[in-house]
């Protein structure tokens, strides 16, 4: 899979973070961008001076009619969209005994189920085209589980079972895939977009409750760049063969690289007790 010189981006959650740097970057090149949010005014600093290569939409992506309307006005106005980025979500702090049922499927309903509607939205005319390619914004939180954020975790895991199978099936017909698993960013993420239980257990603060003081704390303050991570995403999606995941941080490397030994450690010590769980093979 390749993209042309000049590939049309369709980016939802644009008015702050990933988002935002991501379009000023994908404008800068000359390229055409579809740019989303739910207060489209957020947007206007961004089109300015970009004329028809930009197009600016209200989009709430868990709104099933202007997911549709967003893509047939992106069609009408360019022709076709050639990247999808899924990048609108956001977190929610609580140890799972806290959390808020409707709290909790509000949050399901953006990070999963709006990146759902907006894929299956834009895949039929990538495969009409056989080309494009779908970003999904996902995490380092969609590989490894912390305290105090297994709720957005869930999600997060959520959008990378999609992922990987989706790549397998659209892989045939053109369209390539692309996991993006952010660290730590000085993002709004845990600052003003993040959500968060009012409920707290005294039992839970030596673990959710000591996350979430730290979290705070760290806001504003995190070692990622969110320009450097747009950048690194455009250099991943023009690839010849975009990797399936991209890891973006050191944080996230040194979490991921951790998960990676205690599950080669798990596997090891009980590959007995898991080769024994078949049938015999005097049995099959």
């Amino acid at each position: 899979m390749a993209l042309d010189n000049q590939p049309v981006w369709f980016i939802t959650g644009c008015s702050t973070g990933f988002g935002r740097e991501l379009a000023k970057l994908v404008l800068a090149r000359g390229w055409r961008a579809v740019l989303t949010a739910r207060n489209p005014s957020t947007l206007d600093d961004l089109v300015k001076n970009h004329g028809a290569n930009a197009l600016a939409l209200a989009l709430d992506v868990t709104n099933h009619q202007q997911v549709a309307d967003a893509v047939a006005k992106a069609h009408a106005h360019f022709s076709r969209i050639d990247v999808l980025v899924n990048n609108a979500g956001y977190g929610y702090l609580a140890a799972i005994e806290e959390g808020e049922d409707a709290a909790v499927r509000a949050m399901f309903d953006t990070n999963v189920f709006g990146l759902i509607d907006m894929t299956k939205a834009v895949l039929p005319g990538m495969r009409e085209r056989k080309n494009g390619l779908i970003v999904n914004i996902s995490s380092i939180g969609g590989f490894v589980g912390f305290a105090a954020t297994g709720y957005y975790h869930a999600s997060k895991f959520a959008v990378e079972g999609f992922s990987e199978s989706l790549a397998v099936e659209v892989k045939p017909l053109g369209i390539g895939v692309l996991i993006v698993e952010p660290g730590p960013f000085r993002t709004n993420w845990a600052g003003p977009s993040l959500k968060e239980s009012p409920i707290r257990i005294a039992d839970y603060d030596a673990t959710a409750g000591t996350r979430r003081k730290e979290t705070a704390a760290r806001s504003g303050r995190q070692v990622g760049d969110p320009v450097r991570a747009a950048q690194a995403i455009i250099d991943a999606a023009m690839a010849q063969e975009p990797p399936l995941r991209l890891l973006l941080g050191k944080r996230a490397l040194i979490a991921a690289r951790g998960k990676l030994g205690t599950l080669q450690e798990d596997f090891d010590a009980w590959e007995k007790t898991t080769l024994g769980a078949d049938f015999p093979e005097e049995e099959r």
